[in-house]
């Protein structure tokens, strides 16, 4: 899944100087008044050779494009309001025609500290039920597409997984090289798959000087983040289509998925609005877990047996990735007056 870069906004304050009745001077003439424009647009796109969402692949270990346009209002300059859409092209197990983002939120600064704090919608349009059978455990009629499509390999995937989150983030800067960050999103239904979710993680960004490249206007930074994933129990539609796809299987009452984490480290180069990033991303969930999780249409084999993933089928959406990804960042303030 994929994160927007936060800018801060400045504003120029001019003071004026008194002079005394009896000063043998001349005359200042005021400086004039420059009218503040709360207003303001980012906007940006990118590329990526793999779309990776909190260790997960979201794209099937493929190219992924995305692009997003975020209006903003600085009420102060220690305060600004947003909201924002992007999306981003995958190839998930419901061949959903790609991920459309809505958010917004708050970005509140308290000197070194600055605060992220808002609401963030996951749609994912044009999806296809993989079921098997026309009712499942609990009886609930299912629709005729979920009655019809079936995977090989026995996972099942709802046609609609759009979700929200509830986020808070903070980033302390020491100074003009580094910054650490913590982070927490919460959704009471994760992937829509009735499991809550909660995901924590703290990150580190280096930043070297501006002197490394000369006068190229070339900069470089080094990051990473830890994180985990919390997972509560899915409902009884992923519970029940194992091997015997819409009858009672081995989890009637849904799927406990397992909690995993997940890390990556990167080095980036940046010149002027470009950003060119190459990062490394793993977690510690293994193949059968990531296919029980996943529902990947491509999971394959038999030996990937654990406590929630019986058949052995095992996913590689949740392993060791490299990502290149080159982006594009404006806003209309900075880059188009």
């Amino acid at each position: 899944m994929k994160k927007v870069a936060l800018l801060a906004t400045a504003l120029a304050m001019v003071t004026g100087s008194a002079f005394a009745a009896d000063m043998a001077v001349k005359a200042r003439k005021a400086p004039p008044v420059v009218a503040f424009d709360p207003w303001d647009i980012a906007f940006g796109g990118a590329i990526m050779s793999d779309y990776i969402f909190r260790g997960v692949t979201q794209s099937n270990h493929k190219p992924s494009v995305a692009a997003y346009f975020e209006p903003r209002y600085n009420v102060n300059k220690d305060l600004q309001l947003y909201v924002g859409v992007s999306a981003e092209s995958i190839s998930f197990a419901n061949r959903a025609a790609a991920e459309v983002d809505i958010y917004g939120g708050i970005r509140p600064t308290f000197g070194a500290f600055a605060f992220d704090i808002g609401v963030w919608g996951y749609l994912y349009p044009g999806g296809t039920c993989y079921y098997g059978a026309p009712v499942d455990t609990a009886g609930k009629a299912l629709s005729a597409e979920c009655a019809t499509n079936f995977l090989l390999n026995g996972n099942v995937m709802k046609k609609d997984v759009s979700f929200f989150e509830v986020y808070g983030k903070v980033t302390y800067t020491v100074n003009d090289n580094w910054a650490f960050g913590l982070n927490e999103y919460y959704s009471p239904n994760f992937l829509n798959s009735g499991a809550w979710g909660d995901y924590l993680s703290v990150t580190a960004k280096y930043i070297a000087p501006s002197t490394v490249f000369g006068a190229s206007g070339v900069g470089m930074y080094v990051s990473g983040e830890f994180g985990r994933q919390f997972l509560g129990t899915s409902d009884s539609f992923y519970g029940t289509g194992f091997t015997n796809p819409g009858f009672a299987g081995p989890f009637p009452n849904g799927i406990k998925y397992a909690d995993y984490n997940t890390w990556n480290v990167g080095i980036g180069f940046t010149y002027k609005v470009f950003t060119l990033d190459l990062r490394y991303s793993d977690t510690d969930l293994n193949k059968g877990n990531c296919n029980a999780f996943t529902s990947a249409f491509n999971g394959s084999g038999t030996t990937s047996v654990t406590s929630i993933n019986p058949t052995g089928v095992g996913s590689n959406w949740c392993g060791a990735a490299g990502i290149a990804k080159l982006s594009f960042d404006l806003t209309a303030m900075a880059n188009l007056k």
